[in-house]
């Protein structure tokens, strides 16, 4: 296979053994940053008798404890800053409902740095100088979107940002100005190709040529039903806000694993209840240490995906460590278009309108891959009365009204008996995901 399709052959190429000296020496900077700027660090190291320069191997790492989401969340807004407010010059927070927002911060060599993680996926879901890039993202309060366009402007190909939602315009620039690369999340690829049949097109007329898609779960089976209906080849690639997305990890043409931009993230997997690190090959929980991040370091960083590392080098010539593609999750969240949707915090919604507290279930996937239904139990007190059940049905509609404004996301509310929640074992499923899985 040919390295063609490798931004930075000097880095992604480097022999095992100085990518590990080289993550040794950016660790050890980065601790020093942490613990000196950023109390929680320092608080939470201090009864370890830690000392950074006493790290002398990379496994030294495993003695720190780990960080977590809610631990970010308590610092919100500027709590794990590492750098005075003036030298930070992008802030973007996370969109949707979510008990504890986290944010992602830069400085200007962050966004350079940036630029490079981004145009190291890019490279390899084959942009190029002469690829027509279409990016349907919103670029404001959604970074995916700006890191993206960031990435195609270095290597120098031709972007065309147009806000995401209206597929049948999407449709039309594609023709009219010859895409030939789509960078957008799995969900709008399959609206697109339904505009097509929609359209009585296809992917006939259209130079399109690969699809670079993430944000959102996507399974193989989706996979193959985007390759098939749109002509192209779909290639992944995987990030967390607080550390680099996109940039973290990127799917090569080999599709054995994404490459870990070790350069400037440390990887790990642990077994998500003991926290214990696990060898190479063994599923656990992914997390990361950033290693050049100025503005916002973190480090241990619990990601809550589930996967698996391999550190042999590729056939495509890299030899940074690949994952797998992450296949199930720790926490009780799911991520749809780029957001994250926490049933607790649903049920707070819920609970607020209707007065009361009830079981709910959130459904993703049911009547489209982006499909979201909130599934709502008739509180008892309010089923018993013919009263009762007209307000439960103009609760519905504000409940909806608030989610799908809360969440950026359209939602559908069903009112359902309490029984038609539980899972197989008997017990409320509060999540269910029915993306990849074939319709009856």
């Amino acid at each position: 296979m040919t390295m063609s399709r490798i931004w930075n052959a000097e880095q992604e190429t480097m022999p095992r053994e100085e990518i590990t000296q080289l993550q040794l020496e950016r660790l050890q900077v980065t601790l020093n940053r942490a613990m000196r700027h950023i109390s929680f660090y320092r608080e939470r190291f201090a009864p370890l008798d830690f000392v950074p320069d006493g790290v002398r191997s990379l496994e030294d790492l495993a003695r720190l404890p780990l960080t977590s989401h809610m631990d970010l969340s308590e610092g919100y807004p500027y709590g794990f800053f590492a750098v005075p407010l003036r030298e930070v010059v992008r802030i973007d927070t996370a969109p949707g409902l979510t008990q504890s927002p986290a944010i992602a911060a830069y400085t200007r060599n962050d966004l350079q740095h940036w630029s490079e993680l981004a145009a190291r996926v890019m490279a390899a879901a084959g942009v190029s100088a002469d690829s027509v890039v279409q990016i349907p993202f919103e670029t404001g309060m959604f970074d995916g979107g700006f890191g993206f366009v960031r990435g195609a402007q270095l290597i120098g190909a031709s972007v065309i940002s147009v806000p995401g939602g209206d597929y049948r315009k999407q449709v039309q620039v594609m023709h009219d100005y010859r895409t030939t690369v789509l960078v957008a999340m799995p969900s709008d690829a399959l609206h697109l190709a339904d505009e097509l049949e929609r359209q009585d097109m296809g992917p006939r007329g259209l130079w399109l040529q690969q699809a670079l898609l993430g944000g959102e779960p996507w399974p193989e089976p989706t996979r193959r039903q985007i390759e098939e209906r749109l002509a192209v080849s779909a290639t992944d690639n995987y990030g967390v806000r607080v550390a680099a997305w996109p940039g973290l990890a990127e799917e090569c043409p080999a599709r054995q694993g994404l490459h870990i931009n070790e350069d400037f993230f440390l990887a790990e997997v642990v077994d998500p209840d003991t926290l214990e690190p696990l060898p190479p090959g063994e599923e656990g929980e992914l997390v990361i240490t950033t290693l050049e991040k100025e503005a916002l370091p973190v480090i241990r960083y619990r990601t809550g995906d589930i996967c698996a590392m391999m550190v042999e080098p590729c056939e495509c010539g890299r030899t940074f460590a690949r994952i797998t593609r992450p296949s199930a999750r720790t926490d009780d969240t799911l991520v749809v278009r780029g957001i994250t949707i926490q049933p607790r915090a649903i049920g707070e919604t819920i609970e607020r309108v209707l007065r009361t507290t009830t079981h709910h279930q959130v459904v993703v996937g049911r009547e489209g891959f982006d499909d979201v239904e909130i599934r709502v139990a008739v509180p008892a007190q309010q089923a018993a009365t013919e009263q009762g059940l007209v307000r439960l049905a103009g609760a519905r509609e504000e409940i909806e009204r608030e989610l799908a404004a809360t969440l950026g996301l359209p939602v559908r509310v069903a009112v359902v008996e309490r029984s038609s929640l539980n899972g197989p074992d008997g017990a409320p499923q509060a999540l269910v995901d029915l993306r990849g899985r074939p319709r009856s």
